[in-house]
């Protein structure tokens, strides 16, 4: 399989990005979800945040690399083709995607910064993108957190999409973005 894509189906690069992003998005949001097993303030509770953090920046770098593939490359066509509506549909889903999956990361840096807290990158502290300013930080914070709860809601939505095409229209949707048998 080519690492390009092509007319008919997703390369090797867009394969492996898609399905990364997949499991990076699965950890970043399990990682939020799984603090509240620990006490405010303990070192485990800590330490999952700032794994959360790091695996959101890591999004944000992959979203870039992601967002060049599909741009330099072309789309697979669905087969049978999409209505209009239908197509308009899944490019404004897709869009809000990788809406989120820059717009999350993004909130949680200046979050982070207008706290006044550490950038943790993995072993590196990331620069502050802005001053220190508590009240700043509580309205990225919630903005962060709301936006955070509809992509539970777009991603459901995504996958949701797919099965009904792969199972009910039977089209190559999914079947275009699966890893190749051979």
């Amino acid at each position: 399989m080519s690492w390009k894509n092509s007319t008919e189906r997703y390369g090797s690069l867009s394969i492996a990005l898609h399905w990364l992003m997949f499991i990076l998005m699965a950890a970043v949001y399990a990682s939020i979800e799984l603090r509240v097993l620990f006490p405010k303030g303990s070192d485990p509770r800590e330490a999952i945040k700032a794994l959360h953090f790091m695996l959101g920046l890591c999004v944000l770098l992959l979203v870039i690399l992601r967002i060049y593939a599909r741009v330099s490359t072309p789309t697979p066509a669905i087969q049978p083709a999409l209505s209009s509506m239908q197509n308009a549909t899944a490019k404004a889903g897709h869009l809000a995607l990788y809406a989120l999956m820059i717009v999350l990361p993004v909130l949680g840096w200046l979050t982070l910064s207008a706290a006044g807290k550490p950038i943790p990158f993995f072993g590196a502290e990331l620069p502050a993108l802005i001053a220190k300013n508590k009240e700043l930080a509580k309205t990225f914070k919630e903005l962060h957190e709301t936006i955070g709860v509809v992509g539970y809601y777009l991603i459901g939505i995504h996958v949701l999409a797919a099965l009904y095409h792969h199972h009910f229209k039977k089209d190559n949707t999914l079947t275009r973005i699966l890893p190749s048998k051979d």
